[in-house]
């Protein structure tokens, strides 16, 4: 996958998604890029190549956590955001950082285990379907002295003459029938009962730190619980997905996708932490308090970042090679105020920009996922169709905008409040509606639904 998605190209497929801030892409581009080279280098260099950990500066909403999101999904790596306001010094109450190198392990291995689903899910489909059958139709296991007896309903369904039939013919021919039918999904509704195994109740284990670094042995505990099994009654198609799942768990190796997981978060895993100006100290900073926990977080974030080796319950990681994606908006503090050795483990640092009115155009109508889109998708699904006139894009653009200028700069989520109480009537009515209705979003309409209100200073605080 890696191997077609060239700078250039990355890029192109984030501006799918997220609109300007082409500095960021281009430097977030380049470090995937950079992922990829560092693999297909000689191997003695391999490890001495570390990655260059991005800092991204600028307001909330203007697409500093989507253009982290996307760049995973393209490399189909591991992910995961975290708030460097959550963490606390250790010593104090709170999560400590290291779980959020346990929790990118997390995410990797439920990951890996998908891709191995995939893999497996023609044989698990086969194994669930001759389950269901063994249910229907039981094998003979030995030979039976007693003539077999079938029900009308099932004679009916074979359709051929049993008189002549040995049991053991009897019973292979009704099961090829069933197998038919199964496979033709005329047996979907019929009920069975299926023998699951109910989870035994959980084992909760409370550290010093909470549940930080308690979940393997946790984990271990709860696998020591007997399970019970227990019947209950099913559909075939609702017994088949539950099968589906039992039969995939047998079929993949966990050793392996272990293994794999920790592999690709260590080399391909990417950690955003969103808010590290909230833990940068102001030069003007006192000398206790949050001070200090927040220099703590700072001083244990530093290892993390710099290449440490964490413990989790799958197994040790090394974080050397995690790509790590700090972001804040630094109002108040300065990214200088964040310690030293901290702000040199984050060497590229881009400033992304603020949303003009144009920008709030093209967010509206560009991206693949622009809210009008997403509006549009909603309503379609009960056969109503919403289009917007290219002027009514234009005032509710102006609208956010000027909003943004003049209450609080949220960036693009002001959108998202400009859309719901601009439709929020026709959602409310589309149920009641004749089906197939139509409705055009025209520049009158929005001013007649906004304008008031983004007229009044105090009242936009609160609604847009």
């Amino acid at each position: 996958m890696l191997d077609s998605l060239t700078p250039a190209r990355i890029v192109q497929e984030l501006d799918k998604f997220i609109i300007g801030q082409a500095e960021a892409k281009k430097s977030v581009a380049i470090a995937l890029r950079n992922r990829w080279r560092r693999l297909k280098a000689a191997e003695e260099m391999r490890k001495e190549i570390i990655p260059n950990n991005i800092m991204m500066i600028g307001p909330t909403g203007v697409g500093k956590t989507e253009i982290a999101r996307r760049l995973a999904q393209l490399a189909q790596a591991p992910f995961v955001k975290v708030e460097a306001s959550k963490f606390t010094e250790v010593g104090y109450v709170g999560r400590d950082v290291e779980s959020m190198v346990r929790d990118l392990v997390e995410q990797s291995v439920n990951l890996v285990r998908a891709e191995q689903k995939e893999k497996v899910k023609e044989a698990a489909l086969e194994n669930a379907n001759e389950a269901i059958l063994d249910i229907l139709i039981p094998p003979i296991r030995k030979k039976s002295k007693n003539p077999i007896i079938l029900s009308d309903d099932v004679k009916e369904g074979i359709g051929f003459n049993t008189s002549s039939a040995s049991e053991e013919e009897l019973n292979e021919r009704t099961r090829d029938k069933f197998r038919e039918k199964l496979l033709k999904g005329e047996l979907e509704e019929r009920k069975i009962e299926l023998e699951v195994t109910v989870p035994s109740h959980n084992v909760q284990i409370v550290g010093p730190m909470g549940m930080d670094g308690m979940d393997g042995l946790q984990d271990m505990l709860s696998g020591m619980m007997p399970k019970k099994q227990k019947k209950r009654k099913m559909t075939v198609a609702e017994a088949r997905e539950h099968l589906i799942e039992e039969e995939a768990a047998r079929l993949i190796d966990m050793d392996s996708v272990t293994r794999e997981a920790i592999e690709r978060a260590g080399n391909s895993g990417i950690i955003f932490i969103d808010e590290i100006d909230k833990v940068a100290v102001s030069s003007e900073g006192g000398r206790g308090g949050a001070d200090v926990s927040r220099q703590g977080v700072q001083r244990d974030l530093l290892p993390i970042v710099e290449g440490s080796t964490v413990n989790t319950k799958h197994g040790v990681i090394k974080t050397d090679h995690i790509l790590f994606i700090a972001a804040g908006a630094f109002h108040i503090a300065k990214p200088s105020d964040l310690i030293p050795e901290l702000q040199g483990r984050f060497p590229i640092r881009v400033e992304l920009n603020s949303l003009t009115e144009n920008d709030f155009v093209r967010i509206l109508s560009e991206p693949q996922n622009a809210l009008t889109k997403q509006y549009s998708a909603l309503l379609e699904s009960e056969n109503v169709k919403l289009n917007f006139e290219d002027k009514a894009i234009a005032v509710m653009a102006r609208m956010a905008f000027q909003v943004n200028q003049e209450v609080e700069n949220i960036g693009a989520r002001r959108l998202h409040t400009i859309m719901s109480n601009l439709l929020d009537d026709i959602l409310f009515e589309v149920p009641d509606l004749n089906p197939e209705s139509s409705f055009t979003i025209t520049a009158d309409f929005v001013e007649e639904k906004l304008g008031k209100m983004v007229d009044k200073k105090d009242l936009s605080q609160y609604i847009l």
